[in-house]
Order: C-alpha cells, then structure tokens, then sequence
C-alpha cells in the first residue's frame, strides 16, 4: 500500500483552527490570543470574521450579555465563538457598575472617564467599605446545541487613585495587592490571576476536546 505523507512529512503546518472572538476591544482581544494562544487558535476579531453589526448588550447579567454576543456572531458566520462580558462590581455601591461597566460614565466615555467617575463616587469611603471584584462570564458556542458558560472572579478593592500604565479599563484603581493595581502587573502575572483568566481555565478543558 502507497505511504501518504502526513502534512509534518510533507513538511507543511498544519491549518490552524479558527476562533472568533465576540470583541473588537483591543485589550480584550490581546488578553484572549494570549491566553489561547498555546492551544494553536487561529484567534480573530468579529470585524476580522466579518462581522460588523452592532450588538444590543441589554441582559441583566454578565452571563445573558456574554450570550447574547456570542449568539449573534455565530448565527452570523456559523463558526465556533467566544464572547465574555465582564465589568466591576463594588460591594459599597451594591455592586455597580456592573452590567453597566463600560458606559457607566456616559456611551463614549473613556478609561479615564470611567475610573474618575468611580473615584468620586467612593471619595472618602473608608478602606474596609471599599472591597470590590471584578467578573468574567466566557460563552462558547461550538456548535448549535453545544453551548458552554464559566465565570471567573478575582476580589480587591477600590485604590484612592489610578496606579499603573498596563491593562485597559478599570485596571488602574482596582488594588490586588496591598499597595499594587492590576494596571501595574506585568501581562503575565496579569493572565495568572484575572478574572478572564480564572475563566478561561474552565474552559480550556472544553476547548482541548473540541479542537483536539
């Protein structure tokens, strides 16, 4: 019987496996191909896929946000899909922001925007009232039928000021440490112990079956 080459013999590589991401945030979207890229992931935006729709976000979770974007760029391109929907919660503000993380200070509000918004509403609050956390919640859409939801959470607090270059949103007043934000942690030690991180490493164990 005739020897066929495999595509290692033949010395090709073989197709990376395409995943689209529900996101076209740039942050996110370097978090994301971070994360996956061990597992070989041909990762692309919703705009690189070819989806340029606007996504109405209007759930009441992070988890129904999480669905619904991922939802609507499957039916669209019918190729597997991952959307989160993440965003901090603050114990003294009764969990806002929330849902509403990232138009908390207005539609087109910046990072920048955003953290001062929350500073001022927590100025004066004492350290103790000031414990906070941010959220994932990852959706999977493999296939239909074959759907998948993990959260992940890490906890801190509320600093006094913004603290750190690195990371996007929130980053910068969020305190993991004593006396260090998540916008001062270099992307490893970031990817360690994120929420999208914590997340994700529920769902690895899913993606290593589908794409194996």
């Amino acid at each position: 019987m005739e020897h066929q080459q495999s595509s290692e013999e033949q010395g090709t590589v073989p197709e990376r496996k395409r995943l689209i991401i529900a996101s076209n945030n740039a942050g996110k979207l370097r978090e994301f191909k971070e994360l996956l890229s061990p597992y070989g992931f041909d990762v692309v935006s919703m705009r690189e896929a070819g989806f340029n729709e606007e996504i109405v976000e209007d759930g009441d979770t992070f988890e129904e946000n999480a669905h619904i974007k991922a939802r609507a760029v499957f039916e669209a391109t019918g190729e597997p899909t991952i959307a989160d929907d993440s965003g901090l919660e603050i114990d003294f503000l009764d969990g806002a922001p929330g849902v509403y993380s990232a138009r908390y200070a207005g539609e087109n509000a910046t990072d920048k925007e955003r953290c001062e918004k929350v500073l001022s509403e927590m100025h004066g609050v004492a350290r103790e009232l000031r414990d906070a956390r941010f959220v994932c919640t990852i959706y999977f859409i493999y296939a239909e039928d074959d759907e998948y939801s993990v959260r992940g959470e890490v906890n801190g607090y509320i600093g006094d000021e913004p603290q750190g270059k690195n990371g996007f949103g929130y980053d910068p007043i969020f305190m993991v440490n004593d006396d260090e934000s998540m916008a001062e942690l270099d992307e490893e030690e970031k990817n360690r112990i994120s929420h999208r991180a914590m997340a994700f490493q529920k769902l690895s164990e899913i993606l290593k079956e589908k794409f194996s």
